[in-house]
């Protein structure tokens, strides 16, 4: 049922629609027909040709399955190349500074590039460019062809007629010449080698004339191929010359140069003794390392470089831009050469060059005058020189008058002007000097009171604590019997703690501690934070 609107059947109506809708499948009803009054297929599915609620659809239709929603934007038209919309007669503000344009800007100039541009000599104003917008459908994006102009192909025809009009005025010359030729000898005496000849050329006017197509028929084979239809094809075309050998063939040796059936490839030579004259066929190496095979190595090497340096090439994915930046390099790296080659001419000379020396640079003559002493030293007129280096020298900050480093003491290195280990710091002159060393004398001096009061002991008072947390009294005097029997006691109490079965039965607590029990139990007592706890009990 192609209806779009489920509206409320009796039980009735419901049963004779599902009638209906059996015999239009049987063919014994007309199919229905939509608005546009066409039939509708009765085998379509009920969820593919009932309509949306939203689309409000009073009579059955398929309309909702197609493209129902146009876009008016969408375009099969293409540029137009060339065209031209205005030429001004001077110059306007914001147009292109080369030629005068106004639809694009000098860096994106196509015209040649100008000595002095259009934006100042005002003349010779270049046309604007018709520049279109286009909003392409899916197929129109996609379409290889789009913009094509068929005519173009016309130039195709005329170039290959050109050439065939162009043989055929050659070859009519060619036996012009040959029978004004014939005349001369004598007119009808035509000596064997000129029937020869005449032949040889009958026989190349005839491979003029023979299409191109049946040319490449020379290895055609008839077979009969199966094809999916039932019927068998005409001719299948084999592109093997058989007249050349197998590379396989060539030396039948067994321990002759290895081939590999899979890649088709035989690395060595198989006739390493024969005469390279004669012998057409010398191994894959002779063509691996010859030729263009070298150039196309340096290629991948390149590529392969560039890529591990950083840069998006890949010399399968875009051979043409990794061969162009090849040939850029090969330009820098020439030019890098030169370049330092004429450097280093420049600064030492060339040795090799036909012109000749000042004669002051030869003998070493000058006009400075410089006074030696017996032993050959300099006494004046030359300063010695000092070697420079790559880095900074004589650089002075922080009102520093030296450089850093030009003071060590103690390991440390600092600045001679201000007696300073500290890099960043400001320089503090001859009051930052006295200032250091007066606090240097200071802390000597304290390190020194310190020493000589270390070596005397202060008199300290020894204060036994209780177990309780108070003074032990001047009259408490523990009996040493007594003491040793509330260790053992209390040696006992420990193991019944850790084990409860030795624990008897009967026990008795006694609830009168005396003082000797209370040193026995601060004597056994476990204090968890000392660290020698281990090594006590």
């Amino acid at each position: 049922m192609a209806t779009a609107s489920v509206a409320f059947k009796s039980r009735e109506d419901h049963r004779k629609q599902i009638e209906l809708e059996e015999a239009r499948k049987a063919g014994l009803a007309p199919a229905e027909v939509d608005e546009d009054g066409k039939e509708i297929n009765p085998h379509i599915p009920q969820y593919m040709s009932s309509a949306p609620w939203y689309l409000n659809a009073e009579r059955p239709s398929l309309k909702h399955q197609r493209k129902w929603k146009s876009d008016p934007n969408y375009t099969k038209s293409w540029y137009d190349r060339g065209a031209k919309i205005f030429q001004a007669d001077k110059y306007r503000k914001g147009a292109c500074e080369n030629c005068g344009a106004m639809t694009h800007d000098s860096k994106s100039c196509m015209d040649r590039p100008r000595k002095v541009g259009a934006k100042w000599t005002n003349t010779h104003i270049a046309p604007d460019e018709k520049i279109e917008t286009f909003e392409l459908d899916y197929e129109g994006k996609r379409d290889r062809w789009n913009g094509y102009d068929a005519s173009t192909y016309a130039r195709v025809i005329e170039r290959y007629e050109a050439r065939d009009e162009a043989r055929r005025k050659y070859l009519k010359e060619q036996q012009l010449k040959k029978l004004e030729k014939n005349n001369q000898n004598g007119g009808n005496a035509v000596s064997d080698e000129e029937e020869e000849e005449e032949e040889e050329d009958d026989l190349r006017v005839d491979e003029a004339k023979v299409d191109e197509s049946k040319q490449m028929d020379f290895a055609k084979v008839e077979k009969r191929v199966r094809t999916t239809g039932g019927g068998s094809t005409g001719t299948v075309r084999n592109l093997r010359i058989r007249e050349d050998t197998a590379k396989y063939l060539l030396n039948l040796d067994v321990d002759s140069a290895h081939y590999d059936p899979k890649t088709r490839s035989m690395r060595e030579d198989p006739l390493p003794d024969a005469d390279p004259n004669e012998k057409f066929y010398g191994g894959d190496n002779r063509y691996r390392n010859s030729g263009q095979a070298l150039e196309f190595n340096e290629l991948n090497i390149h590529a392969w470089e560039a890529f591990e340096k950083g840069q998006d090439v890949h010399m399968q994915a875009a051979p043409s831009q990794a061969e162009l930046l090849f040939k850029n390099f090969k330009v820098m790296k020439e030019k890098l050469k030169s370049q330092t080659k004429d450097t280093i001419v420049e600064k030492y000379g060339n040795a090799a060059d036909e012109n000749e020396l000042p004669r002051e640079l030869l003998l070493g003559q000058s006009e400075r005058e410089v006074e030696y002493d017996r032993a050959g030293r300099i006494i004046k007129g030359q300063e010695a020189a000092l070697p420079k280096s790559k880095y900074e020298e004589d650089v002075y900050i922080n009102n520093h008058t030296s450089v850093w480093g030009s003071w060590w003491r103690d390991h440390q290195w600092g600045y001679n002007c201000c007696k300073q280990t500290i890099r960043n710091s400001y320089c503090t002159g001859a009051a930052g000097i006295e200032a250091a060393e007066a606090a240097n004398d200071l802390m000597k001096a304290n390190i020194a009171r310190k020493e000589a009061t270390d070596g005397i002991p202060s008199p300290t008072e020894e204060k036994r604590l209780a177990t309780w947390g108070t003074e032990v009294p001047d009259d408490l005097v523990l009996d040493d019997k007594l003491l040793a029997e509330s260790l053992k006691k209390e040696d006992q109490r420990k193991r019944e703690v850790k084990d409860e079965r030795k624990r008897k039965y009967n026990v008795r607590w006694e609830d009168e501690v005396t003082p000797e029990d209370m040193e026995a139990y601060r004597m056994k007592k476990v204090h968890h934070d000392d660290p020698m706890k281990e090594f006590l009990h």
